[in-house]
């Protein structure tokens, strides 16, 4: 491993300020999980790491007028076990309940969740040269692709290893952002990229730029998330999907149906959620809404089980709602 300085922040601001020096190559800290691996794999070799996680003024769940604040270095077994997130935003409260294991969740960091870098064994097998790193080739299109993309791949098949995002995204939820320009703020949905718009990177975030907290707002939503995982008490998803409806009575009148583990990003099942909207929750009418949600779908060799896996779970986070 290169030697690096390693410098701790007191603010967001500061943290910006110590990214964007003479240093060509700084990195964030916060729970360390993901960067870590990167640097004992080498993938990433800064010159500095910048610490967050002991900025009191990013760790915080706070209800604000009509919406709900969560820091970025709010841990994700804060998240889990708060009380009113599982009420009032229950996919997100279950999405980071199923992140990793007790100690992970107890030192990993919502803006780490969200930020994670790909898990694809060529992205971070040190010799393999992979389109993600600036080489030429994605070598899960014809080689193991057991884990990769059925959804939005092309021409790197990556999936997206966050359990947080796809939740969030469902709930509509925003993400504030710190950087040498200033503060902005974006839907979170917005801050993922596919590989045909960003191939080497996975998020919007510019040079020096830091997340600062999401934002979920108040909302009428019931919601969920269901994940499957081979190892139950430590893995990223094979598929998993987040759920959240708006119901009158037995009807639905607003669908949002977002699937992790499949693709390079967060998907939104646009079709899936047309199926559902406006209609009153049968179980046919989710069965149809399953098979909508992997429209367009394309197996690689080895991970064709991803199909009607996905289907499994979209069916049964909708009628777990409806129920």
């Amino acid at each position: 491993m290169k030697p690096f300085e390693f410098v701790q922040a007191k603010s967001a601001q500061e943290a910006v300020s110590f990214l964007g020096d003479e240093y060509n190559e700084s990195k964030v800290l916060a729970g360390g999980l993901d960067l870590i691996g990167e640097l004992k794999e080498h993938l990433i070799e800064p010159e500095r790491l910048v610490s967050i996680g002991g900025i009191g003024d990013l760790n915080y769940i706070r209800i604000e007028g009509n919406a709900t604040k969560i820091g970025a270095t709010t841990t994700l077994a804060e998240i889990a076990a708060h009380p009113d997130l599982q009420k009032a935003h229950a996919a997100f409260a279950e999405a980071a309940l199923v992140v990793g294991s007790p100690q992970i969740r107890n030192i990993g960091t919502l803006g780490g969740n969200l930020c994670q870098r790909p898990r694809c064994w060529y992205y971070r097998g040190e010799f393999f040269p992979c389109l993600r790193k600036g080489g030429a080739i994605c070598y899960a299109l014809s080689g193991r692709n057991y884990y990769n993309a059925i959804l939005g791949g092309g021409p790197s098949y990556i999936v997206h290893p966050s359990d947080c995002a796809p939740a969030l995204i469902a709930l509509n939820a925003k993400v504030h952002l710190a950087g040498p320009d200033g503060p902005r703020e974006m839907p979170l949905e917005d801050f993922f990229v596919l590989p045909t718009e960003i191939l080497t990177r996975e998020n919007k975030l510019q040079p020096n730029e830091i997340i600062t907290e999401v934002e979920i707002p108040a909302h009428s939503l019931k919601s969920t998330y269901v994940k499957f995982r081979q190892r139950e008490g430590f893995d990223w998803a094979l598929s998993a999907a987040a759920v959240a409806l708006e119901m009158d009575g037995g009807t639905c009148r607003k669908a949002n149906i977002i699937l992790g583990g499949v693709a390079p990003r967060p998907w939104r099942a646009k079709k899936a959620e047309e199926v559902l909207n406006g209609k009153a929750i049968t179980e046919a009418l989710a069965a149809e809404a399953a098979e909508a949600s992997v429209d367009g779908a394309v197996a690689l060799s080895d991970n064709g089980y991803k199909i009607p896996l996905t289907k499994a779970l979209v069916k049964e986070a909708i009628l777990k709602l409806a129920a």
